[in-house]
C-alpha cells in the first residue's frame, strides 16, 4: 500500500506545483527595476514616477498582473511625490501591516504584487484616506470613445437636484447628468409648480453613463453617500415632498441592486427612508439649474460625501 501512497502523494504536489507555474506564467514579465518595487517591496524615488502628476482619464492597472486597481477619478494632487488615491476598486486591493510594524501595506489583490502604502485621517479629500502607490507598480488604460457601447440611464432623487448633479458629474464613466423631475402627476412641470404646489414630483437626475467603465451599484452607492437616506421628505434644510429620497429604477436588476444596498444599510443601523419606484417620465429642468455649481462656482450645501459601504 506504500507506494500507491507516494505514488498519489507525488502526482498531487506535481498537479499543484504546475498549477502555480502556470499561473505565474501568465503574469507579465518583469524589468529588475519593477522587480524591485512589486516583488521585493522596494520604493521608487520621489516625483519621479511616471503617474505621479498624471492627468488623463482611465484606469490604472496592476503592472504584474493587469488587474483594475483604480480609476482616474479617485486621483489628486497631495504633492507627496508619489500618485495619490482616495478610493479603490472594489476587491481590488488587500491591506497587510506593513514589516515595520507601524504602516500598512497595501497589495494588489489578485496577484499580491506590491503597490505602496495607505494612509488614513490626513484630511486630503473628503474620504480623509490616501493609498500612496509606486507608479512602477501601475499602468494606464485610457477611456477610448466607443459608438459600440450601448449608454444606460439611472435616476436618483436625493434633495436638491444641484448638489445630487455636482458629485455624479465627477464620476468616471459618466457621460451626462441632467437635472430635472420625475414621480407625479403633473405633465411638463416647471421649478415654481414643483415647489409650490401639490405635483408629486420630486428634484431628481437622469445619470447617463458607460456600464463597461462605472456599474449602476457603484452609481447607487454613491446615491446613498452624498445624502442622507434617513431623512424623510427633505434633506438638510431643503425640506419637502420634492425632495425625498428615492430612486427610480429602470431595470429589475436597477430594482434588486437597490434592495441590496438598503438592506445592507439597514443592518449597519441606518433607518433608512428611501423609497424604490419604476421610472416614470422624466422631465429635464429648466436650463439654469443644469450645470448650476459649474455656473455659479459653488459647492453643495447639504450634499457630502460619507462612506457608508
Amino acid at each position: 500500500m506504500k507506494p500507491k501512497f507516494w505514488i498519489i502523494f507525488y502526482i498531487l504536489i506535481l498537479h499543484f506545483s504546475l498549477t502555480f507555474s502556470q499561473d505565474k506564467m501568465n503574469y507579465n514579465k518583469l524589468t529588475p527595476e519593477e522587480t524591485n518595487v512589486i516583488i521585493n517591496k522596494g520604493t521608487e524615488s520621489p516625483f519621479t514616477g511616471k503617474y505621479t502628476d498624471y492627468k488623463s482619464d482611465g484606469t490604472y492597472t496592476c503592472k504584474q498582473c493587469d488587474a483594475p486597481l483604480y480609476i482616474s477619478n479617485d486621483k489628486f494632487d497631495s504633492h507627496c511625490g508619489w500618485p495619490s488615491f482616495d478610493d479603490a476598486i472594489d476587491g481590488a486591493i488587500k491591506r497587510v501591516t506593513d514589516a515595520d510594524g507601524r504602516r500598512t501595506e497595501i497589495l494588489c489583490a489578485n496577484c499580491g504584487g506590491h503597490l505602496g502604502h495607505v494612509f488614513i485621517g490626513e484630511n486630503y479629500t473628503a474620504k480623509n484616506t490616501r493609498h500612496c502607490v509606486n507608479s512602477i507598480s501601475l499602468n494606464f488604460i485610457p477611456i477610448e470613445i466607443n459608438t459600440e457601447v450601448k449608454m444606460e440611464k439611472a435616476i436618483f432623487a436625493g434633495g436638491c437636484f444641484w448638489g445630487m448633479e455636482y458629485h455624479f458629474e465627477k464620476v468616471d464613466g459618466v457621460k451626462s447628468v441632467i437635472s430635472g423631475y420625475i414621480g407625479g402627476k403633473t405633465s411638463n412641470p416647471t421649478y415654481k409648480e414643483v415647489s409650490y404646489k401639490n405635483t408629486g414630483h420630486a428634484e431628481a437626475i437622469e445619470v447617463t453613463y458607460n456600464p463597461k467603465i462605472v456599474s449602476y451599484e457603484t452609481l447607487a452607492k454613491l446615491f446613498f453617500e452624498i445624502h442622507d437616506p434617513t431623512q424623510a421628505n427633505g434633506q438638510g434644510n431643503d425640506i419637502g415632498e420634492q425632495y425625498r429620497s428615492e430612486i427610480f429604477y429602470t431595470t429589475n436588476e436597477q430594482k434588486e441592486i437597490a434592495i441590496k444596498l438598503i438592506k445592507i444599510l439597514t443592518e449597519k443601523g441606518y433607518d433608512v427612508v428611501t423609497g424604490l419606484s419604476k421610472a416614470t417620465t422624466f422631465y429635464s429642468a429648466e436650463d439654469y439649474h443644469q450645470d448650476y455649481y459649474k455656473k455659479t462656482g459653488g459647492t453643495p450645501y447639504c450634499h457630502f460625501y460619507t462612506k457608508k459601504f
